[in-house]
């Protein structure tokens, strides 16, 4: 009796394994893939930072509906690739600093739900 009881435990324990695990990676990723943080408004959460300058360059400039191509790096904030896109701006003066063809350094970050550049400098040039 002794041997079954310690085999039935054994596979109920080996059953319940996977779906364990299952739900810890379920989990693990969730604050760098986008999806809802429940703590992105509380106090000290690392969400309130200012998110790292990423380097760009102007590839285009709609002044009209406030939004900018950029040719950018790596934001990592965001877990986003390399890549050429269209971003909105959080401040429509932005776009007046800025010209087709400048490097720049930019922080983008959510923004009512949005993906919108908040801040953007022209880079430094290293000839100067």
């Amino acid at each position: 009796m002794k041997t079954l009881s310690t085999l039935t435990l054994a596979i109920a324990m080996a059953a319940a394994t996977p779906f364990a695990l299952a739900q810890e990676g379920a989990h693990a990723g969730h604050a760098g893939h986008g999806a809802y943080d429940a703590h992105a408004g509380h106090a000290g959460h690392a969400s309130e930072t200012a998110p790292a300058l990423t380097d760009g360059e102007v590839k285009k400039i709609d002044k009209e509906t406030g939004k900018i191509t950029l040719r950018h790096g790596e934001i990592r904030n965001l877990n986003m690739a390399a890549m050429t896109m269209v971003f909105r701006v959080k401040d429509a003066a932005m776009l007046d600093q800025v010209n087709v063809g400048d490097k720049v350094r930019f922080a983008a970050d959510r923004d009512n739900g949005a993906v919108a550049i908040v801040q953007m400098e022209k880079a430094q040039s290293m000839t100067q």
